[in-house]
């Protein structure tokens, strides 16, 4: 409902209505919306990395892991709501701004992750992986933010292209499939 709604057009009451409760339940398990707000967030996060991470498991090596993340990053920019939500709210809100900081942390850590897994095998060049992944995730987040507000210009094919040509400049590799030269090795 917050991703339909947004949070300032979702009420306590409308939330408790859609799940068949009293808004006095709601409150019982959430002391604000805000809180809701962090908890949906949460919800869908998990819900993401598990998806991500049966992905990934199936993944042969670093490459491929990464076009994997990319790939996941493109198909669900379309319901970034919930996290331009929480940015909005984070400005003004420090257990909101507490929960950002957990979410991008973790997401910059799966990425960095990678990066390293990839320099050790060889197959990505000498970039500092926490500065790789902070360029990686910030441009997956800006380009997510145009897709969820419907940039003509910029869809979820378009964040996938750009990202994995950006990200090869900065791994100094070949990432996307079937390229000319496509090889593991920088």
């Amino acid at each position: 409902m917050i991703a339909e709604r947004g949070v300032a057009a979702t009420r306590v009451a409308d939330v408790a209505a859609r799940i068949g409760v009293s808004p006095a339940a709601v409150l019982y398990w959430f002391d604000s919306k805000e809180q809701l707000l962090t908890e949906a967030l949460m919800a869908d996060d998990e819900r993401f990395y598990a998806e991500l991470g049966a992905r990934l498991e199936r993944a042969e090596d670093p490459r491929e892991r990464l076009r994997t993340l990319l790939a996941a990053a493109a198909e669900s920019a379309a319901d970034f709501s919930l996290w331009m939500e929480l940015w909005t709210w984070a400005l003004r809100d420090a257990t909101l701004r507490e929960a950002r900081e957990r979410c991008d942390a973790r997401w910059r850590g799966s990425i960095e992750e990678i990066v390293r897994e990839g320099q050790l095998e060889g197959q990505f060049g000498a970039i500092d992986p926490a500065e790789a992944a902070l360029a990686i995730a910030a441009l997956i987040d800006g380009l997510t933010v145009q897709v969820a507000l419907g940039d003509p210009e910029v869809g979820e094919q378009q964040l996938l292209e750009t990202t994995t040509t950006i990200a090869e400049r900065l791994l100094e590799c070949q990432l996307a499939v079937g390229k000319a030269g496509d090889r593991a090795s920088p």
